[in-house]
């Protein structure tokens, strides 16, 4: 592989104009195809086999105009003191809210308005009110027109005295992440100016992750309504996208600049950085593709076409480092190169006078301290992970509703109005469906009544035909509480078995969590299991993979015991803009599974690949961990500190959901980047030696030899092995 890699580059590099020209021509096709294509919808959401999905689909056979799966909107309205809202001076304003909705702009796209009055939805003391809506299309369909008409019909309200709030997710919009990205795209350019002291060598990272993820973002953008990608799932694909493009394009301009000080041309240069460097860069593409692609065995489609799409962005992030980034460092010259000399921040150590000990960079001072302490860094980093972990014992799963929204917001002011008005459950009422006659659903009511944990149970509506109806239940706790949960369960069990079914959002927000919940063990097996045979290529080795493996789940495990305490115990939660705490998102933990074991193996590829490939080219165990560490740690710490960075601009959100995905994600790169890759890992190797890269002959002899260590280049070049000279004995003298 590393052959064919060095001609890829250097030929790249030679045919720059044409390898630019066609990365130019893909990006104009692919944002033509955006630019053309109708605006994506939001796409459709199933959890199949769960009883909720069962019901809505029932839902959609036997009530056709129902629109089950649509909008809805409780605007909340609560008098002025001393007054009611059944009053003359308040019950005008009230009907003229729902005269408005019915005769505004967004009329079209409303199934139904219902009136307080009419459907009894006045709180005991009189106090507050709430107005039903229902819409034929879901909350990310909803135009601006309809938003508008719903957030003026409580305007105008307020402006006459009353209270008025709107909850419900007819409010929703596609999520909005720009902020976040541009805050890590700053810091990832300081990062990079830094690293490589040269603006030419750290534009050239970021304007090629910006090529790549505007062709893939552009592609799922034009394919959106044709393969019902919707509106979010480009959310992902931008993250993970953006993430590993800056990442595999430093690490070959790294490597490039390095040839450059060896005395190497340009193009030869190329060719040798992609052929070693761009291996790490394809193995460790494969193993965010294999994490990603993973999702589907979760069986909701939006996940899978989310893993998808992202994976497809990873792999363009792959193709554009190893073509377009050597094409590009061909128009740049030596441009690339700090301004006055040429050895300066490429991971060597400055010329000194001939006798005289190099100066270490930090990596091989960091790499030497560990080699001289390998018990005590090793102890230190488990525990301290260990007891960060604690807090995952406790965690609990959901999906947040709208009282986990600021209290600042209308969405979760009026969850407050209605739960102080008629309760907690009225928040997430429950929606039974009966696939039988009126007996079966009058039977079903009575049951449901005498059930400790409901509130009230409205009467059954039937369908034309007769055969079906629905029941709605108001629980006594509120949609995310445990007792409401135990409510389902019950409904359920005691039901006739494929006739009652219960769903509705809380329903589905219980089987969507139980779903992920149980395909989180399947998932971690399948992507961990392939992961590892992928490294056991790469490193020719048993126990280096293993130790790979094992040090993700440390790390995955402490940044779930982080978010727990954070968000679910409320520990530096106001550090943090937490207002409520409650469960933790049921696709937190597979969704940094996925996320972080592929980024985690990027470090881990990065680093133990410069190890093992001093390792065979003649290097002791303990020397070969200072020379990776002498040559990448640098590189790999920028990495990390723009995945951190990235991730961390999701946390000024004021969504819940979006703070915490950016929290767990930046602490999760804390974590693996820089206590298990840069610390627990040289531990492990220099206790194990020379056997951290033993591999059993039998198995050496099955397995393909991909050669990411560069074996077979170097014979193609006619080199010797170079694992000796008088800067390799100086070096070696000191391990």
């Amino acid at each position: 592989m590393a052959t064919f890699l060095y001609r890829l580059g250097r030929g790249a590099f030679r045919r720059r104009r044409f390898v630019a020209l066609v990365w130019v021509a893909l990006l104009f096709v692919a944002g033509f195809g955006a630019a053309t294509a109708s605006t994506p919808t939001s796409g459709s959401f199933s959890i199949p086999g769960t009883e909720a999905q069962k019901a809505f689909d029932l839902l959609d056979q036997r009530f056709p105009g129902m629109a089950a799966d649509g909008a809805t909107a409780r605007i909340v309205i609560k008098a002025p003191a001393g007054e009611k809202v059944d009053s003359e001076a308040v019950k005008p304003q009230v009907e003229k809210i729902v005269s408005e909705l019915k005769d505004g702009p967004g009329k079209d796209q409303i199934s139904s308005v219902t009136s307080p009055y009419e459907a009894k939805a006045v709180s005991q003391d009189g106090s507050t009110a709430y107005v039903s809506v229902k819409y034929k299309v879901s909350g990310m369909e909803l135009t601006d027109a309809t938003r508008e008409a719903l957030t003026e019909s409580a305007t105008a309200a307020k402006a006459d005295g009353l209270n008025v709030q709107i909850g419900g997710d007819a409010l929703q919009a596609a999520p909005e992440t720009g902020s976040g990205e541009i805050i890590g795209i700053a810091v990832a350019a300081i990062v990079l100016v830094i690293t490589f002291g040269s603006l030419i060598a750290a534009g050239l990272p970021l304007l090629t992750a910006l090529i790549g993820v505007g062709i893939g973002i552009s592609s799922i953008t034009a394919l959106a309504n044709v393969l019902d990608l919707g509106s979010t799932t480009s959310t992902l694909a931008m993250m993970i996208g953006l993430a590993v493009g800056i990442d595999y394009a430093l690490f070959i301009v790294s490597r490039y600049r390095a040839e450059l000080a060896e005395g190497r041309e340009r193009d030869e240069a190329a060719g040798r950085a992609v052929g070693t460097a761009g291996s790490a860069v394809v193995f460790a593409g494969l193993t965010v593709v294999i994490a990603l692609v993973g999702l589907a065995v979760v069986n909701i489609p939006m996940l899978s076409k989310m893993g998808f799409a992202a994976a497809g962005t990873v792999v363009l992030a792959v193709l554009v480092a190893l073509t377009l980034v050597p094409a590009l460092l061909g128009f740049a010259g030596k441009k690339v190169l700090p301004a006055g000399t040429k050895s300066r921040f490429l991971g060597k150590a400055k010329p000194v006078a001939e006798g005289a000990e190099p100066k270490p960079n930090g990596g091989t001072r960091w790499a030497r301290f560990i080699l001289r302490r390998p018990v005590m860094v090793l102890l230190a980093g488990v525990i301290g992970l260990g007891i960060i972990a604690i807090p995952a014992s406790r965690l609990e799963m959901g999906l947040p509703d709208d009282g986990a929204q600021p209290v600042s917001t209308t969405q979760r002011q009026a969850y407050d109005m209605l739960s102080e008005g008629f309760g907690p459950g009225f928040n997430g009422p429950l929606m039974v469906v009966v696939d039988g006659d009126k007996a079966l659903a009058d039977q079903t009511v009575e049951r449901i009544k005498v059930l400790d944990g409901v509130a009230a149970v409205m009467p059954a509506t039937q369908n034309e035909a007769k055969d079906a109806a629905v029941i709605s239940v108001i629980p006594k706790d509120r949609p995310s509480s445990v007792q409401t949960e135990d409510l389902v369960h019950e409904i359920r069990e005691g039901s006739d078995s494929g006739k009652v079914f219960v769903t509705g959002a809380t329903a589905m927000n219980i089987d969507f969590s139980q779903k992920m919940n149980d395909a989180l063990l399947p998932y971690l097996a399948l992507v961990v299991g392939l992961a590892f045979l992928l490294l056991m290529l790469v490193f020719r080795s048993i126990l280096v993979p293993l130790k790979a493996a094992l040090g993700f789940l440390l790390s995955v495990v402490a940044a779930l015991g982080a978010v727990v305490a954070v968000f679910q115990w409320g520990w530096l939660g106001s550090l943090f803009g937490v207002e409520q705490t409650g469960p933790i998102m049921s696709m937190m933990p597979i969704f940094m599974v996925g996320v972080v074991f592929g980024l985690a193996m990027d470090y881990e590829v990065f680093l133990v690949t410069r190890m093992r490939e001093a390792y065979v080219h003649g290097e002791r165990p303990g020397q070969a961990v200072v020379t990776g560490f002498q040559y990448s740690a640098r590189v790999v710490v920028a990495a990390a500190v723009i995945m951190i960075a990235v991730f961390s601009g999701f946390m000024g959100a004021s969504d819940q959901m979006v703070k915490m995905i950016g929290f767990g994600l930046a602490i999760a790169v804390v974590f693996d980047a820089f206590v298990v890759r840069m610390t627990i890992v040289p531990a492990v190797l220099a206790l194990l030696g020379h056997k951290a890269w033993w591999l059993p002959k039998w198995l050496d002899r099955i397995l393909p030899n991909v050669d990411v260590e560069g074996e077979s280049l170097r014979k193609h070049l006619g080199e010797s092995d170079g694992g000796s000279g008088p800067d390799k004995d100086r070096e070696m003298a000191n391990v």
